[in-house]
């Protein structure tokens, strides 16, 4: 079943979505705050965000920019605003998609359908045999599961998304963790120790793709 988390500071609202969305095969996850959201984000698979705008303490753009730190999960802003400043500013900052309110639900749906069909395009990542996929939240090396921790498994989709892009400590932290963590690098190379560990004993050749960056962090080398 494909979830969605929706984000409203409108209790009625959150409602009023479930009602339509539920009978259609969704998964609702309902949210009344942007601290709210982003903590079950962090926690948990989802499979796409319906986000406003026009929430207290935290509206929906930085909610966004927070999010998109640590999750590629895609995020549709509902808002009343219509404005074509906020439009690019929401695709901007890292939405995939911008509906006013009052929409059409016929409408919504069509347009949660297109941000899906884009997304999961990208969702499985392969290397040499090596399989992450984000929709099972798996990962397998010729067909056999690798058992990953949930940080393990952010760690390695975030290196095969950027193959040998250099990440510091201080970068993993952030992505993983969040700016407001008090996780040390040490943390870091804990994860990164014991997901080399899984994949030698599953005999993918792990040395030859995850380098250590020496006084900086790490990398994901490919010969392509």
């Amino acid at each position: 079943m494909t979830r969605i988390v929706l984000v409203d500071d409108e209790q009625r609202m959150l409602d009023l979505l479930e009602l339509y969305l539920a009978p259609k095969g969704y998964e609702c996850i309902k949210c009344r705050s942007g601290e709210e959201a982003m903590d079950y984000v962090r926690h948990n698979v989802c499979d796409l965000i319906l986000l406003d705008v026009m929430m207290p303490y935290m509206d929906g753009w930085e909610t966004c920019r927070n999010i998109r730190q640590f999750s590629d999960v895609p995020i549709i802003m509902v808002t009343a605003r219509d404005h074509k400043l906020d439009v690019v500013k929401g695709l901007k900052i890292g939405a995939d998609d911008y509906i006013t309110k009052p929409f059409d639900e016929d409408e919504l749906v069509a347009r949660m359908e297109a941000v899906l069909r884009r997304t999961r395009k990208n969702s499985q990542l392969e290397d040499s045999g090596l399989v992450w996929n984000e929709l099972t939240h798996e990962v397998t090396y010729n067909g056999k599961k690798i058992p990953v921790t949930p940080k393990e498994f952010g760690l390695l989709g975030l290196f095969l998304r950027n193959p040998n892009r250099v990440f510091s400590r201080e970068q993993l932290i952030v992505s993983l963790w969040g700016y407001d963590a008090e996780t040390e690098g040490r943390t870091v190379d804990s994860h990164i120790r014991n997901l080399r560990e899984k994949m030698r004993k599953a005999g993918f050749p792990i040395d030859e793709r995850l380098e250590t960056v020496w006084g900086i962090g790490y990398k994901w080398v490919t010969s392509y």
